[in-house]
């Protein structure tokens, strides 16, 4: 097999505690636990690759400049336990604020613009996430799909037409991690 795998994370709920917003890197708590799921990701031959929409970036609450800060800021939070993302995927716009695009979750954009870059096998990789729109994204793009159950935890499945059902549910991200590599 010479494309790589790859698990999609989603950031806020599954990295980082959710809040109404994200706008500075101090907004930025990241959830007990991710450093050493993310290492485990790394370890098993994964990518690692952070997928997140940031309406933020569109609304004008965030300059994409604060944006690179605060994903600077996780970053630095996962490297204190050896954990590292391959790469870090944001789609900044939103139809409510003149855009519209193919990368906002949960269109597969981001996904395929990773799986171009890196040559990874859609069919061995997962995405892990909290919400719906992670699930649907996983549906959309042809990857399996974890849900954590931190931040929305799923309950907003069966919302704006969004009822795709994941392949398996965890209450911690590690839990997640180890079914998703140990299901390659």
């Amino acid at each position: 097999m010479s494309a790589r795998r790859a698990v999609f994370l989603d950031r806020d709920g599954t990295l980082n505690v959710e809040v109404p917003l994200v706008a500075t890197p101090d907004d930025l708590t990241p959830i007990d636990g991710i450093g050493p799921a993310v290492r485990a990701i790394n370890e098993a031959g994964f990518l690692a690759i952070l997928l997140t929409n940031q309406a933020a970036v569109a609304r004008g609450d965030c300059a994409p400049a604060t944006l690179r800060r605060i994903h600077g800021k996780l970053r630095t939070a996962l490297a204190h336990d050896g954990a590292r993302l391959d790469a870090v995927y944001f789609c900044p716009h939103h139809p409510d604020y003149g855009s519209r695009c193919n990368c906002r979750k949960p269109q597969p954009g981001m996904v395929f613009a990773a799986q171009a870059d890196f040559d990874i096998d859609l069919a061995h990789s997962w995405v892990i996430g909290d919400s719906a729109k992670d699930v649907q994204l996983a549906r959309n793009a042809g990857v399996r799909c974890a849900l954590v159950r931190t931040g929305k935890a799923g309950a907003d499945i069966g919302s704006d037409d969004m009822t795709a059902l994941p392949d398996a549910a965890f209450d911690t991200l590690g839990e997640a991690v180890a079914f998703a590599t140990g299901h390659p």
